[in-house]
C-alpha cells in the first residue's frame, strides 16, 4: 500500500497533462492558450490604459477557456482551464470597470 502514496525509486515525477497516458495536442494548446489569456488579461490590470486589452484579451480568453474546458480530456488540463478563466473573469470585469473595450 504505501507505494501508491509515493513513486518509487525507479520513477520521477514528471509533470505532464496527459495523464491518462495519450497524447491530445489540440486540448493541451487550447489548455495553455486559455491559461496564458488569463494571466495577460489579469497583468494588463496594472498598467495604465491596460483596461483595453485587459477587456479584449479576457474575452477571448474566455471563448477559449470554455471550449477548452468542453473538449478536456484530463484533469490537469480542466485545472489550467479553471485558473485561466477565472483569471479571464478578472480581466474583463475590472477592465470594463477601468474603461472598457475602447481607449
Amino acid at each position: 500500500m504505501p507505494h501508491f502514496l509515493q513513486p518509487t525509486q525507479s520513477e520521477r515525477f514528471r509533470l505532464t497533462l496527459n495523464t491518462d497516458g495519450r497524447s491530445h495536442p489540440i486540448e493541451n494548446a487550447l489548455a495553455v492558450g486559455a491559461l496564458v489569456c488569463g494571466i495577460v488579461a489579469f497583468v494588463a490590470l496594472f498598467f495604465p490604459g491596460g483596461h483595453v486589452v485587459a477587456s479584449w484579451v479576457g474575452t477571448l480568453g474566455f471563448g477559449v477557456g470554455f471550449y477548452s474546458q468542453y473538449v478536456s480530456a484530463t484533469t490537469p488540463q480542466r485545472s489550467l482551464n479553471i485558473i485561466g478563466l477565472v483569471a479571464s473573469f478578472l480581466g474583463v470585469a475590472l477592465g470594463i470597470a477601468g474603461g472598457g473595450y475602447l481607449p
